[in-house]
């Protein structure tokens, strides 16, 4: 059976392919063609009204490839003069990692509650009766929502014995896990980074692409081969690449990277100070529970919306930064790439000095590809300091909460460890519930991504495949 064309996909990659082709031909100067390359004159339209509007888009997405955030830009430049030294610094001018394409938002209906038309205006009256807020009535033989006093609760819903009673849904909105999706005066998407946390979920939500990630691909490209970098691989990325990290440090080292860290390394650290953590708040100072601390989209939640669970929270660093220490005492003027699955690391560097900058997989993959290197055929290089099995299954679900253990030096029966992943409002309250002692576990693990870092928002590889990849290629 023929599969459908995933567009909003399509067009990511064919820009950051396009980005890196113009780069390694050194013809950046070329830029303003991008969207006609992608486009050519006489296609016709794949997705939207025009090719005009089509290419348009792909402008606006080639600059937040570039690093620009679009609501800063002046569209009527040219896509070169964004290269220009002056127009980075005069455009560059803010740190929000996420950018809203306004002409690519569908301007969806407000996330709201609906009766449809198999409503049997039963004698029951379950979803008036579920109501708590008056919201509905009986109108024509049907039921009738009062959009003004709904509250969203969804209790109708659960009440109605024939299921005639809907949600709709804006895909973004639901996706956040903290409400930072609001809508503009036209209905269109708009962040309130003062609630965001940098999770990315809004991103592989949106059906029509119109939330991007502002990139660092561009300025990692230009230092190849200029500078000493030092690539810092996050365990997941064997479960990526499907390939032991011997062959892809070797792909790695053909880009351009001089020096290759394994992160996993950094997660031996983290997991070990962990371990004596958890034993010295829960045995020693008789605290109810802890939670771990290596996914920074988890960290700005506590910070930015559950305060009150910060005592329960790891001190410990993240494997990234324990990684970043190694490669920066060890090489004093490299440069520190760390490449990973999602938006988050992108924030966490922003506020660690050892992280230089950050590429994800798709951007390694759009590389990878435009210079043609298979990584299967790869030479294997060996490693001069691996790092054990269970720091190289942090990437998926239960394999933070695994290491410690390892590492603990008490009895692992005193654990009742429970697994909190893929975070959205429900386990937001559930972790604010904890905070105020309704907790039961006394380690928790919390991985705001579906399956760990295996299922990030820069990810590549459907999630069980690259699970499956990582506990094969871990050894």
């Amino acid at each position: 059976m023929k599969q459908e064309i995933n567009y909003s996909e399509y067009f990511q990659t064919k820009v950051l392919e396009e980005i890196c082709r113009l780069f390694f031909e050194n013809n950046l100067d070329d830029i303003n063609h991008l969207p006609f390359n992608i486009i050519p004159k006489g296609n016709d339209p794949q997705v939207r009204c025009c090719v005009y509007k089509e290419r348009a888009i792909l402008k606006l997405r080639t600059l937040a490839s570039l690093g620009y955030s679009i609501n800063d830009v002046d569209e009527a430049l040219p896509l070169s003069d964004y290269l220009k030294p002056e127009n980075e610094k005069k455009y560059k001018t803010n740190n929000k990692l996420l950018t809203v394409l306004e002409s690519a938002c569908s301007a969806c209906v407000k996330s709201r509650y609906m009766v449809s038309e198999i409503c049997k205006e039963c004698l029951s009256r379950k979803c008036i009766n579920a109501c708590n807020f008056g919201a509905i009535s009986f109108e024509d033989h049907k039921a009738h929502i009062d959009t003004d006093k709904c509250k969203n609760c969804g209790k109708c819903k659960e009440a109605c014995p024939y299921n005639a009673i809907l949600k709709l849904v804006v895909p973004c909105e639901e996706a956040c896990p903290v409400n930072a999706i609001k809508k503009d005066g036209k209905g269109r998407a708009n962040i309130d980074h003062s609630l965001c946390i940098s999770c990315g979920k809004c991103i592989g939500a949106c059906p029509f692409g119109a939330i991007m990630v502002r990139r660092q691909l561009l300025d990692v490209l230009k230092l190849l081969h200029t500078k000493k970098l030092v690539a810092l691989i996050a365990p997941s990325i064997t479960g990526q690449f499907g390939a032991p990290i011997s062959k892809i440090t070797t792909a790695l080292k053909q880009i351009g990277f001089e020096h290759i860290f394994e992160v996993a390394l950094g997660a031996d650290i983290t997991a070990k100070k962990e371990a004596e953590e958890f034993e010295n708040k829960l045995v020693v100072n008789k605290q109810q529970f802890m939670t771990t601390s290596c996914c920074h989209a988890y960290i700005r939640l506590v910070k930015k919306h559950l305060e009150k669970l910060k005592p329960f929270v790891s001190d410990t660093y993240t494997p990234m930064h324990y990684t970043a220490e190694i490669a920066k005492q060890k090489y004093p003027d490299c440069i520190t790439v760390f490449i990973g699955p999602c938006l988050s690391k992108r924030k966490e560097a922003q506020e660690d000095p050892l992280v230089d900058y950050v590429l994800t997989f798709q951007e390694l993959k759009a590389i990878i590809n435009t210079k043609h290197i298979n990584i299967d055929l790869c030479q294997e290089t060996s490693s001069e300091n691996p790092p054990t099995k269970y720091a190289r299954e942090f990437a998926v679900t239960g394999g933070v909460s695994q290491a410690l253990k390892h590492y603990l030096r008490i009895d692992t029966k005193f654990i009742k460890d429970e697994l909190i992943t893929d975070l959205d409002k429900k386990s937001v309250l559930k972790l604010s519930a904890y905070a105020d002692g309704h907790c039961n576990s006394n380690l928790i693990e919390v991985m705001v991504c579906k399956g760990g870092c295996v299922g990030g928002c820069e990810t590549i590889k459907p999630i069980k495949q690259s699970t499956e990849d990582v506990k094969k290629f871990s050894l």
